[in-house]
């Protein structure tokens, strides 16, 4: 379970509501506090039980660079309405509200990555100045994850959110030290998120397809692999490789696991504005 470090918006941050043809979808929007938007605008896309606010930590360093930003909850995630699961309508739907917002840069982490991805290969490649999978991996997830995420699927099979929250997800919270009012709003995540949306998507999670020699193949669209140094769902190695097919850049975070906007916020948001700088550079 994603979980922020605050749930406060940093100045030049508001929550929004992007309305598409495929429907609405709850949003963080950030814009620059100073000065004016200069910059091509980024969209970013959250992983399973994930929502918008994993990006609070680095919406207002990346919209300081002089860009507008979006970050969604996915359908059925948090705020949004519950709809469609499959891959198809998921990368249907990032491709809805990134010709909505203009995005130019699209984001995905972890399982978002793979929304994303989709997105990219389905329609929107060309519509893109840049492209980066954040602790996203090729395909579906092998190995402990996996297992763990059979589990879930097991447990979700069986109980409700509620009940995994108040015997499995409260506990594990408290005992790690979460900060009560972050453990409020883990609640309030929980219990808002569709039941369904997180069958389908842990079962879209298991089944991936390893699309890299297809994205490879989009040699004009830059792309961003990065990762944190100790990441324990995708590894870091085969991060590593699925970059080097890709021919991506590749950035590995110290000191973070899988969530590096939220582990090591400054150095992510100076990744990204370096790399989105660099690419807009070129056009």
């Amino acid at each position: 379970m994603s979980t922020p470090t605050s749930v406060d918006l940093p100045a030049g941050v508001r929550r929004t509501e992007i309305r598409t043809g495929r429907g609405a979808f709850a949003a963080l929007a950030a814009q620059p506090v100073h000065g004016v938007c200069e910059r091509e605008t980024a969209l970013l896309v959250p992983g399973y039980t994930g929502s918008k606010e994993d990006f609070i930590a680095v919406l207002d360093l990346l919209a300081a660079d002089g860009r507008r930003v979006f970050a969604i909850d996915m359908r059925g995630q948090y705020q949004t309405q519950p709809g469609d699961y499959s891959p198809e309508s998921l990368a249907a739907d990032i491709t809805a509200v990134a010709g909505t917002t203009g995005a130019r840069h699209l984001l995905g982490h972890s399982y978002g990555g793979l929304v994303a991805r989709d997105a990219v290969l389905d329609s929107i490649a060309a519509d893109l100045f840049s492209f980066t999978l954040m602790s996203s991996g090729p395909g579906a997830l092998t190995g402990p994850r996996a297992a763990e995420l059979i589990s879930t699927i097991h447990a979700l099979s069986g109980r409700t959110l509620a009940d995994i929250w108040d015997t499995v997800l409260e506990p594990q919270a408290i005992a790690a030290g979460v900060p009560a009012v972050i453990r409020e709003f883990l609640r309030a995540r929980t219990l808002a998120t569709d039941h369904n949306g997180l069958l389908c998507m842990a079962s879209n999670l298991l089944s991936a397809p390893d699309r890299t020699d297809e994205l490879a193949k989009l040699a004009a669209l830059p792309m961003l692999v990065v990762y944190g140094e100790n990441d324990n769902t995708w590894s870091p190695v085969l991060q590593e490789e699925m970059a080097h097919r890709l021919g991506a850049s590749r950035v590995c975070i110290p000191g973070a696991v899988h969530s590096p906007n939220v582990e090591a916020p400054a150095t992510t948001a100076s990744t990204l504005n370096s790399f989105w700088d660099e690419c807009e550079s070129v056009r």
